[in-house]
């Protein structure tokens, strides 16, 4: 009877048709003649909402299928599959929206088109922990709104193809987000160097020149990737740090608590007190002190030579100017602990709440173990402090640090990630991914992601993950990612009232993110190449692996060997420009100068030229 009376006052012009069959979450829909070619034929297509009359409520479903009746009849031409996703029910006065279906419908139930109110209703503007992000493909005039809490609580990914458009859309939820939660911290993971000016006065950004992560911090399967860059350990190298690192940090320490350093008793092992992976200081001075003064009490000289590859691969690594970030005070001790995670989670944020840590200028062998260290950081930042300040850890390109393929990638990276998605909401501590291969992410960590916001995907391998991602059932709501347009996606889960097609808006130039290096070059390619600009390109090449120490040129003592990106501290090439003036020659030594001076016919006693 209920049914009849919304049908009547609806309209018959506004019906579409009627329930044939019920399955489960799934209704079949008789569509008349009159709908089909009535003002609201557009909304009859897939992808689109509309609602179910029943005896207690508007059940909403979404059309996944519509297909032509063979033999027409009972004036209905066609058929539509509908999955139901909730209702809208009346609490009191007002209308609201609820996930589930309590009641489903009976066969006869009228389908009608879900208007502009109904819309309303289902993404409340009342909420005060929603935001919007951009506006319903179905509905231009009714914001889509996602619900920031149980966004950040269950964790989210952004998944699409190259080029459309996720690094804009990460950009606009992260400020969305910032608005309704200002006391949040993000943590960006900025794999190209793109989001330096998306966020403006509210970000800090960080890179190799500015970064100081100390090397002590590291734990050993990090700083023994660090060591070997990149490549396996030789297991007698690495038991030799295994054992020796503890003992360089008890000898610190005690040094710190001692006046006197000559008094200092040597630890026994079993007295230590720390683990290769306390994060305590220590000086690299004294690992190598430790190392070489085993290495003398050895007679064999096979074993010698594993101590002094050792040696020499930690001086190695230790005096390259690109990782300046790690080892520029590694002699000179001091706990810098505090500071470093204040610095990188925005602790004392001075109006910037938000760290965008540019990945592109770090040594390609150092990537993977930097990332493992921050992410373990924030984790651990999070379960030590009882989740006192909420952290959003942002990740680009996830599927390099945590692939489904268990041989790839660093181990220690998947695995603190892996530690944020199912621990890390009880800590405070939420969960970003961003990545164009979903396939190739551990499914273990996506499938934690409670909101996913599904871009234009060709690939058949992404969508089949996805679909056994989302426990909506408007997953089939995925057959149409490969036709997406630029800036529109599909948004599931806890987030979202219910599955959505969306449209992000898009943003002013200035807040778009772009490279750097790209934004201020890209007009290079098509022009002539002047001998000034390649030999400016080889200078800067070559000072990425200099010394501060081998250059002429003063820097301050607190500024990096090196610059090692160009994005860091060096300013843009530019072509075309006047030849700067010759810088003065190195001074020639004395020693080198008096024999200049010297007539020809003098005698020739100089120490350089002695045989």
């Amino acid at each position: 009877m209920a049914s009849q009376t919304i049908a009547t006052a609806a309209g018959a012009a506004d019906i579409l048709g009627h329930v044939q069959s019920v399955s489960g979450s799934q209704a079949t829909v008789g569509l008349l003649d009159s709908a089909m070619s009535g003002p609201n034929r557009a909304g009859i297509t897939v992808g689109r909402f509309l609602k179910i009359q029943t005896a207690k409520s508007q059940l909403v479903g979404v059309i996944t299928e519509v297909s032509i009746q063979n033999s027409p009849s009972q004036n209905y031409c066609a058929m539509a599959r509908v999955d139901l996703m909730g209702e809208i029910v009346e609490v009191g006065a007002h209308s609201t929206f609820r996930r589930g279906v309590a009641g489903y419908p009976t066969i006869r139930d009228t389908a009608l088109p879900l208007n502009n109110k109904a819309l309303r209703i289902i993404f409340d503007e009342t909420d005060t922990s929603a935001v919007s992000i951009g506006s319903l493909q179905q509905d231009s005039t009714v914001d889509a709104r996602v619900d920031v809490d149980e966004m950040l609580n269950k964790h989210f990914a952004v998944l699409g193809s190259t080029g459309v458009g996720k690094s804009t859309v990460v950009a606009h939820i992260l400020s969305q987000t910032m608005k309704v939660r200002p006391k949040l911290r993000i943590f960006l993971l900025d794999a190209h160097n793109e989001y330096h000016r998306s966020f403006g006065s509210h970000a800090d950004v960080m890179n190799p020149a500015n970064l100081r992560l100390p090397f002590w911090i590291f734990n050993f399967e990090e700083i023994v990737d660090v060591f070997f860059a990149g490549r396996p350990g030789l297991q007698e190298e690495t038991d030799i740090l295994a054992e020796l690192i503890p003992i360089a940090k008890a000898n610190y320490n005690q040094y710190r608590n001692t006046a006197d350093r000559p008094g200092i008793k040597r630890p026994e092992a079993k007295n230590i007190g720390y683990t290769v992976d306390t994060p305590v200081p220590y000086r690299l001075a004294d690992l190598l002190a430790i190392i070489d003064d085993r290495m003398g009490k050895l007679e064999n000289r096979s074993s010698r030579m594993i101590y002094q590859r050792l040696i020499t691969r930690i001086e190695t690594v230790s005096n390259d100017p690109r990782y300046a970030f790690m080892f520029e005070r590694a002699n000179v001790g001091g706990d810098t602990m505090a500071e470093s995670i204040s610095q990188l989670f925005r602790l004392q944020p001075n109006g910037k709440t938000m760290t965008i840590m540019q990945l592109a200028g770090f040594p390609s062998e150092v990537v993977e173990p930097v990332v493992s260290v921050l992410t373990r950081l924030a984790f651990d930042f999070g379960l030590w402090s009882d989740g006192a300040v909420p952290l959003l850890f942002v990740c680009e390109e996830a599927h390099k640090y945590a692939s489904a393929d268990r041989t790839a990638g660093f181990a220690p990276t998947r695995r603190a990630l892996a530690r944020i998605a199912k621990e890390g909401r009880k800590h405070g501590v939420y969960l970003g991914l961003v990545t164009q291969r979903p396939a190739e992410l551990d499914p273990t960590i996506i499938s934690q992601c409670g909101t996913l916001f599904a871009m234009r995907m060709s690939n058949d391998r992404d969508q089949a993950l996805l679909r056994s991602a989302v426990a909506d059932h408007g997953a089939d709501l995925f057959d149409f990612v490969p036709s997406l347009g630029t800036r529109e996606a599909i948004a599931f889960g806890a987030g979202v009232p219910l599955p959505t097609r969306l449209t992000f808006p898009e943003l002013p130039a200035h807040a778009i993110p772009k490279s750097a290096s790209y934004a201020t070059n890209a007009g290079i390619a098509g022009e002539h190449i002047e001998g000034d600009f390649i030999s400016a390109v080889i200078d800067r090449w070559r000072k990425a692996t200099m010394s501060q120490h081998g250059t002429h040129d003063e820097q301050p003592s607190f500024a990096p060997a090196a610059a090692p990106s160009a994005h860091a501290d060096a300013p843009p090439l530019q072509p075309h420009q006047p030849a700067a003036a010759p810088q003065a020659s190195s001074p020639i030594d004395a020693t080198r100068l008096s024999l200049l001076k010297k007539p020809i016919t003098a005698p020739l006693d100089n120490p350089l030229l002695r045989r």
